[in-house]
């Protein structure tokens, strides 16, 4: 009998475990609060406790090839960067793919997942569910897979502005914000200058009076397109980059990257210059945000240091009167009230977890924990490789190691974060994108071997190593390799290109350009030939000395 896995969650992460499940003859039994699958990308009108919210505008920062799954591509004639509703329906296609559908029990929330009392034999799990109705329902597993998502919990830090209690206009969270309609023709301040903070201070600076962007520390930023218009992600993630910066001293890395920031706008002359280097934390992805502050609609300011009734006063004593509304973009806290208290073992209460997957104190690895991690990439195929170990684990195909080994390994990765992530809670959920990545790989035995793949195949082992470290890497070979994965390497560019040729250019014919070409030549060689026979004004052949007496 095949073993019964509970999925918490049917987002990104909860789809490609039910999925990962299948593959590992497991039988997934998902369980998610609300009506449809997408969890975090599901836009609605009102957020509902215990759950993620965006706003209606919301497009992801990361492109459809690094971001997809590894094996369905996102359909060639989607946009590189999705709206939200696009990746709903990029999800809904491939639930339908692989008939995931039927494992998915909508409107049913989990109450708590308890340890069954031979767990230390059987590794099982009870789990509590009430449906839609308030029908409760006990259940047992023999493993757990939680995809609840990580920004479920807005933090609202009301208590660090003195006299807020005095303001008279409206302080909401960017979990609430949806659109700006409620702010037209309004003095609005945004508290934050992370992704979020940064798209929704653009957005209200287009229908507000003035629009105004508070931060403590500032921040770099870059856009989704970089050289030749081509997408971000794509350019950046790649391992022979990645090698590059090993080899490299991380001051120099620094100096590069500001410089090249720095050459398409001055973070200083903009007041955006943080006080962090740009390798020591992530960059924030806008491609608006400087060119509203060029036009003056958008201003930036340094912390909010008091509320004095609708007058704000910030850090640098500078103040601004009549503020009708606040939105904090003050980020997330994670929990998963659901689970047993013990195992918030960490510091600061955090989920202690090796490769951000499983909790080390359990007698039997039978519950991990998916998609809690944040890194310079997408989480996406971060949360699937994750899945596939995971289920690997549970079936008995894959052990961990020793539970005194595996916190070393983590308290090693948590302070080898503190540097640039002074809160240890912060620090555990960092990880390098394509290091993270092998590791997990390499533990369910996908990693690519690059070298050999550029003997066997060098028209993919180029691309590997040299081109984007797309998801389509982790399965050329090894467990659930595909066999589509080499064409869809060979032909990832081309889906880049389709949705932007929508408009048929010409291309010059042969004989123009060798023309045109020709022409300019023996131009040059004529007018080469006049001026050393003196035949030009002296002045034409040496710029550099005046023709004035």
């Amino acid at each position: 009998m095949a073993k019964r896995v509970a999925v918490i969650g049917a987002g990104s992460s909860g789809l490609t475990s039910i999925k990962c499940c299948l593959d590992e003859g497991l039988e997934p039994v998902c369980f998610e609060s609300s009506d449809e699958i997408g969890g975090l990308w599901g836009f609605k009108e009102k957020p509902e406790a215990e759950r993620c919210s965006i706003y209606r505008s919301l497009t992801v920062n990361t492109s459809k090839e690094m971001m997809c799954y590894s094996d369905f591509p996102v359909p060639d004639h989607y946009p590189n960067y999705m709206h939200n509703s696009l990746i709903m329906q990029y999800f809904k296609l491939y639930a339908e793919h692989f008939n995931l559908l039927k494992h998915i029990h909508f409107q049913t929330r989990v109450r708590s997942v308890r340890q069954r009392p031979d767990f230390s034999d059987s590794g099982q799990w009870e789990v509590v569910i009430a449906d839609k109705d308030g029908q409760v329902e006990k259940h047992v597993f023999d493993g757990v897979l939680v995809c609840a998502g990580q920004y479920t919990q807005p933090i609202k830090p009301l208590t660090h502005f003195p006299g807020i209690d005095t303001f008279p206009g409206t302080v909401v969270h960017s979990w609430e914000y949806k659109d700006p309609d409620p702010y037209f023709g309004k003095r609005v301040v945004i508290v934050g200058i992370g992704n979020s903070g940064g798209d929704i201070a653009v957005e209200l600076s287009r229908v507000c009076e003035k629009t105004f962007l508070s931060t403590r520390k500032g921040a770099w930023v870059i856009g989704r397109m970089v050289s030749k218009g081509l997408p971000l992600d794509m350019t950046m993630i790649r391992r022979a980059q990645d090698l590059i910066y090993c080899l490299l001293p991380r001051s120099l890395l620094n100096w590069i990257g500001e410089r090249s920031l720095n050459q398409r706008f001055d973070h200083k002359l903009y007041g955006l210059q943080p006080e962090h280097r740009i390798l020591d934390k992530r960059t924030i992805v806008n491609d608006d945000l400087p060119g509203r502050i060029l036009v003056g609609d958008l201003v930036m300011k340094p912390n909010v240091q008091k509320f004095q009734g609708s007058t704000l006063v910030f850090d640098d004593g500078t103040v601004e009167e009549k503020i009708d509304a606040v939105i904090l973009c003050t980020g997330y806290d994670f929990k998963f009230p659901f689970l047993p208290a013990s195992l918030n073992s960490g510091a600061d209460g955090d989920l202690k977890l090796y490769k951000r997957i499983f909790p080390p104190s359990l007698e039997r690895p039978t519950l991990a924990i998916l998609g809690l991690l944040q890194t310079k990439g997408p989480i996406m195929p971060a949360a699937e490789l994750q899945a596939r170990w995971a289920t690997r684990v549970i079936a008995g195909l894959n052990h961990l190691p020793p539970a005194d080994k595996m916190d070393k390994i983590i308290e090693k990765d948590i302070k080898a974060n503190l540097k640039s992530y002074p809160c240890p809670k912060l620090a555990a959920l960092q990880v390098d994108y394509i290091p993270y990545l092998d590791t997990i790989a390499k533990e369910v035995g996908v990693r690519p071997n690059i070298a050999w793949l550029l003997l066997r195949d060098p028209a993919v082992g180029l691309r590997a190593f040299f081109g984007p470290c797309t998801p389509y890497q982790f399965r050329l070979s090894g467990p659930g390799n595909w066999s589509g994965a080499r064409q869809a390497i060979l032909t990832q560019w081309e889906r880049v290109a389709k949705p932007m040729k929508t408009r048929p250019i010409p291309e010059p014919s042969s004989f123009s350009l060798f023309f045109w070409l020709g022409l300019s030549g023996g131009a040059a060689v004529i007018f080469a030939i006049m001026a050393m026979q003196k035949k030009i004004p002296l002045f034409l052949r040496n710029p550099f000395v005046s023709c004035i007496p």
